[in-house]
């Protein structure tokens, strides 16, 4: 069997694999881990992918065989119909293709996308088909518009047995944005802060500060103005006070994008509140954005981007230590 869990909400992407890895564990975590892989799609041949998916489980009855953005890296656009990276992808796709019907039945391979794959997808129209006969399974991790936000903070609340107010959900998706693992961890806070009783909008006040989305904000100051030693003292500050490393990555590629975004839109005459509606940001964060914008050249924000997406790959996978992948981000940000 097969999954394919695609889109930009990584939070919930990770909670959706944990969650399976528990259910595959069945008892004995320690035998699940010796027969789990993680593989790199953006390098991985299918030969190397055969080879894993057909090795007989150790001691156990399945083997979880993990793959990070391979789809994405098969995905053809218009411009990439002719050629010969194109043949290769055709040739790669045939191939997963045929070899997908063949899986064995001790293997459950994951496809994890971090972005939204096109409908058209060779393999995504396969688990679709296969769907049916309970082969395979696809689900799409949308991440909610800053609109949506206080919603998904109301829903996430009740789902853990609390309440809040709309004022305060409100607040909160203001202050935090959508950096979801971030606002999960507020509302854990809030939960225990408030102990029975509804959350409300002197919580948020009290207990959820701009102090480290302020702190992202100086790093990217510092990634903009070249100043490596402050920018690496900056991070390890975060890091010190427990921040998350992969949370803490989040809201760097949050700050990136809104970077982007906001540098486009003003080339094209947009001013920073037609920008805020457009994009649905608070134009605190937009003005903030802009004013960074002007540090960078859209190229350094778009390797910067890169930059983060490998990074992305380095943590999840454990391919390096958090602290030291986060290190190298920042010299290679301050570097550019």
């Amino acid at each position: 069997m097969f999954y394919i869990f695609h889109g930009e909400d990584e939070f919930g992407q990770a909670e959706e694999l944990l969650s399976l890895r528990h259910r595959l564990a069945a008892g004995d975590p320690a035998m699940a881990e010796l027969n789990t892989n993680l593989l790199d799609g953006n390098r991985l041949t299918l030969d190397e992918l055969v080879h894993v998916c057909n090795s007989i489980p150790f001691l156990s009855d399945r083997r979880l065989v993990i793959v990070y953005n391979l789809l994405s890296r098969l995905s053809q656009s218009a411009k990439e119909r002719e050629g010969e990276e194109a043949g290769q992808k055709r040739r790669f796709l045939e191939g997963l293709t045929a070899y997908l019907s063949t899986l064995p039945p001790t293997t459950r391979l994951v496809f994890v996308e971090n972005k939204t794959l096109p409908a058209s997808h060779p393999i995504l129209q396969l688990a679709r088909a296969k769907e049916r006969e309970r082969q395979a399974f696809v689900k799409l991790f949308a991440k909610p518009k800053d609109s949506e936000l206080p919603r998904w903070i109301e829903e996430r609340v009740r789902s853990q047995k609390g309440s809040i107010s709309r004022e305060a959900a409100s607040l909160l998706a203001v202050l935090i944005g959508d950096d979801l693992r971030q606002l999960e961890q507020e509302i854990e806070k809030l939960l225990l802060y408030a102990d029975g009783r509804q959350i409300c909008l002197e919580d948020v006040q009290t207990l959820v500060s701009r102090a480290r989305e302020t702190r992202v904000f100086d790093l990217v100051d510092c990634v903009g103005q070249r100043q490596t030693n402050k920018a690496l003292l900056l991070l390890h500050r975060l890091l010190e006070e427990g921040e998350d490393p992969l949370s803490l990555l989040a809201m760097l590629a949050r700050q990136i994008r809104i970077l982007i975004q906001v540098k486009e839109l003003q080339s094209k005459g947009l001013t920073p509140p037609e920008i805020s509606e457009r994009l649905g940001l608070h134009p605190y964060v937009v003005e903030k954005g802009l004013h960074q914008a002007r540090n960078f050249t859209m190229a350094q924000l778009e390797a910067a981007h890169q930059y983060l997406v490998d990074t992305d790959w380095m943590l999840k996978t454990g391919a390096m230590e958090e602290r030291l992948a986060l290190e190298l981000l920042v010299i290679n940000l301050t570097a550019g």
